[in-house]
């Protein structure tokens, strides 16, 4: 089984032409997309990106005509950066048999079942359609909390307030065996290789700033449930700053797509032998 895994494309066309010149030449079974994948909301806004949008679902599109019955499964979740105002174009394009959207829901995939949740904990950033406190109302230092940012359309205070990412991933998992369960998030786990932003030496109000940025309720579901594979996005630089584009918690793969640099990074993977996984930049 090929499956290809991308996530942080922020719209970029060259990225999403290599992805897409790669599924019609390999033609992997699955694609998964981690988040942060469409121009940021300020752009959507000002009415300058929607050509760009068009771009990346009608590539899909085109995909999907010259593919035929091999058409990959793609699977889809939205990142901090894309906004809630996504979810629209990719439902549609959901209906279309174009892709699969799977935040905060399960699918089966072959013998495996996959997951996928988009929020991450709070960041220096002002829209929060997608950022959610992690275990506690505790936020850190230089972050705007979930209550004071931006969103795209009202939430109660109370549910802004009280739920959080580990409350979350305990009502996507339930009671269910997630040991052959591949998890499509876009925060990382705390404290992994997978996290490191670079914060070093950077102090507000004479506070030190935490160098890792990750979820510390996804690590701790990790480390509880044990999925088979998780993959995630998110902190750019954190690759070229730990030198390491996978990490392991106990029986668990972790993976990452994100990068800092121009290239499209794509994480090529078969679920039954991950030892084998490969990312390269194109």
């Amino acid at each position: 089984m090929v499956c290809f895994f991308v996530s942080d494309l922020h719209g970029h066309e060259s990225r999403w032409e290599k992805l897409f010149a790669k599924i019609e030449r390999v033609v992997p079974d699955a694609v998964f997309l981690g988040g942060d994948l469409f121009p940021d909301l300020i752009s959507l806004a000002s009415g300058k990106e929607t050509s760009k949008d068009d771009f990346i679902l009608t590539g899909f599109s085109r995909l999907k005509v010259q593919l035929k019955n091999r058409y990959p499964r793609v699977f889809l979740i939205l990142g901090n950066e894309d906004g809630a105002p996504r979810e629209p174009q990719v439902q549609q394009a959901e209906s279309e048999g174009l892709l699969e959207y799977l935040h905060n829901k399960k699918t089966d995939f072959g013998p495996y079942s996959i997951f996928g949740y988009s929020f991450v904990p709070p960041t220096p950033y002002q829209l929060k359609d997608w950022e959610r406190y992690d275990v506690s109302r505790y936020i850190d230092p230089g972050c705007i909390s979930p209550e004071e940012g931006m969103r795209s359309s009202p939430v109660p205070l109370h549910k802004i307030r009280y739920e959080t990412i580990q409350k979350d991933l305990e009502s996507l998992a339930g009671g269910r065996d997630v040991s052959n369960a591949i998890f499509l998030f876009h925060s990382p786990p705390y404290q992994t290789n997978l996290d490191r932003a670079a914060l070093d030496g950077k102090m507000i109000d004479h506070v030190p700033l935490d160098v890792h940025i990750g979820s510390i309720a996804i690590k701790r579901f990790i480390e509880k449930r044990q999925p088979l594979l998780t993959l995630h996005g998110h902190v750019h630089e954190t690759v070229s700053i730990t030198g390491s584009w996978k990490d392991k918690i106990g029986k668990t793969n972790l993976f990452s797509a994100a990068h800092n640099g121009p290239e499209l990074a794509l994480v090529r993977f078969d679920p039954g032998d991950l030892s084998k996984a490969e990312r390269e930049l194109l």
